[in-house]
């Protein structure tokens, strides 16, 4: 068995920064010379592969063996779960359904504009978020606030400001799920440690998206908006992430959120109906600002069946109560030596499980595609289409596991983990902040979690902490980068006047991710100095 070498060049701050040069090159790529993401990451896994051989002693087979398990549990594991949401809402899309739930939720706003951007982007963002992921929330969300009287540039900002907390759980949970991946923490465990930092952090955006339309004017007879936009979320979100794990809690959090508003909006509204900028709106323009849905009672039910129908397949099918997801078919791994704590092993292993999370997802699709009548043209531009779409994001999958599993393999990331953990305590502030940055130059929380998880794991059990929360704060640290994530923007302003202009919109949005990531640090210190004992898995 290949044993771990901690220090392999004889001088700490050089293996240190030999260590930082996959990381390094990766972010350089995707950052500074926008090479696409699935090259980029290939490089990566290249330039990873030949250190760990070189440096570390890594045996070309033993590593070999680990990239591939690595890539495999990149497919299954992740690639599985981000085909079929995506199959889901480009079908949903194609049969018309998806716009008439817009339509729909469209109608039950107000003319205020307050109102508008809890509605639509805090919860029908969270929605797309929990479904796709990947910029469509800003991609779908922008174009509404736009057409509702909102500039370009700020409705961008108002839509990716409130796609800060859901991104965890987007597309599915699959960031949760990769973390669970690289780092051998249980997928649940991890679920609902994060849970609980994201049902803070998920109290603010809703006053800040108040802020952004209307200034502080808006406060004094639009907080409700922010109170029970937020509550409502978290209400929806927060128990469905710790007692049945990461695939539904963006969608419920949604669901819950959207009915908590539309009901306060049927008992309570705001005493001025406010528009852009805090600019008082009259009477007369208010009600012409309101367009009939036009949707039969049969309609909108058929637009609510989809979501219904997901929630039922992937409870039933994942929940603790369901022996299907631990149903194993076979197990393939190698074993190394750690260079840290003599006697143990680092593993990097494949473990196929048939009826994992994605296989509930492509269930709860075919079930959904038929009473959405789907013509055999449809089902096979849904499948083109998804393709064309995600192949990219698919690649990433592949090498991006690939990396990481070599990465903590070949003990880079032990090396690694040994320099930061150097920082002592302060590196609580440290670990959001890197996630911060991972998304913000790879645009996704997913490869962020499968490249600095098991790193975060390893300073965190270095330094004595609750071993989830720095893995954790990566991963939420993640989330409130994403506003300034080139490739989210690229897709975010796909459907306004900024394609090709990436860099306006990350400019625009960039302070309120750093007041957002300061709040975040602070979450981060009262769970470790007041709550620990929410961070602990088994007692460690």
């Amino acid at each position: 068995m290949f044993q771990q070498v901690l220090n392999p060049t004889g001088n700490l701050f050089l293996t240190w920064i030999l260590a930082l040069v996959p990381v390094v090159v990766l972010l350089v790529l995707l950052a500074v010379f926008r090479v696409s993401a699935w090259i980029s990451v290939l490089i990566g896994a290249i330039v990873t592969f030949l250190l760990a051989v070189i440096v570390w002693g890594m045996p070309v087979g033993s590593g070999i063996r680990a990239y591939i398990y690595g890539s495999l549990t990149g497919i299954w594991a992740v690639d599985w779960i981000t085909f079929w949401g995506v199959m889901l809402f480009n079908s949903l899309t194609l049969t018309g359904v998806f716009d008439q739930f817009r339509r729909w939720l469209t109608a039950q706003g107000t003319a205020d504009v307050r109102v508008q951007a809890i509605l639509f982007a805090w919860a029908f963002g969270a929605l797309l978020e929990g479904l796709v992921g990947f910029g469509y929330p800003w991609a779908f969300v922008a174009p509404i606030l736009i057409g509702l009287g909102i500039p370009d540039l700020d409705a961008i900002r108002v839509a990716a400001i409130a796609n800060n907390a859901p991104v965890s759980y987007g597309a599915l949970g699959v960031p949760i799920i990769a973390l669970a991946a690289v780092t051998g923490l249980p997928l649940l465990a991890l679920s609902a440690s994060i849970a609980h930092i994201v049902a803070v952090l998920a109290l603010l955006p809703p006053w800040v998206l108040i802020y952004l339309v209307t200034g502080k004017t808006g406060f004094s007879d639009g907080w409700p908006l922010a109170v029970v936009g937020s509550l409502a979320y978290i209400a929806g979100q927060y128990p469905v992430a710790v007692y049945l794990g990461p695939y539904l809690p963006d969608v419920t959090g949604a669901i819950v959120s959207f009915g908590a508003l539309l009901l306060l909006l049927k008992f309570w509204k705001p005493a001025r109906v406010l528009g852009y900028g805090g600019v008082p709106v009259d009477a007369a323009t208010a009600a012409l600002g309101r367009e009939p849905h036009g949707l039969s009672g049969a309609q909108i039910f058929r637009a609510w069946l989809p979501f219904i129908v997901l929630i039922i397949v992937v409870v039933l099918w994942t929940g603790p109560w369901s022996p299907l997801p631990g149903i194993v078919g076979f197990k393939l791994a190698v074993a190394a030596g750690s260079s840290i704590h003599k006697g143990t092993k680092v593993i990097a292993a494949f473990i196929f499980s048939p009826f994992i999370g994605g296989t509930a997802i492509a269930v709860a699709w075919l079930i959904v595609s038929l009473p959405l009548g789907m013509t055999g043209a449809q089902y096979a531009e849904a499948f083109r289409r998804t393709w064309h779409q995600m192949w990219g994001a698919l690649l990433v999958g592949v090498f991006i596991f690939g990396l990481a599993f070599i990465f903590n393999f070949s003990g880079m990331a032990a090396s690694l983990a040994t320099g930061f953990s150097k920082i002592g305590t302060a590196f609580i502030i440290v670990a959001p902040i890197l996630g911060w940055i991972g998304v913000a130059l790879s645009g996704s929380n997913t490869s962020t979690n499968a490249m600095f998880g098991f790193f975060q794991v390893t300073v965190g059990r270095l330094l004595g902490f609750p071993v989830l929360l720095l893995p954790s704060l990566n991963s939420v640290g993640a989330e409130v980068g994403k506003p300034v994530a080139p490739q989210t923007a690229s897709v975010g302003v796909s459907t306004s006047k900024f394609v090709r202009n990436e860099g306006a919109v990350i400019r625009h949005n960039m302070g309120w991710t750093f007041i957002l990531l300061a709040y975040l640090v602070v979450i981060g210190i009262g769970f470790y100095f007041l709550a620990p004992g929410t961070m602990l898995l088994g007692g460690h």
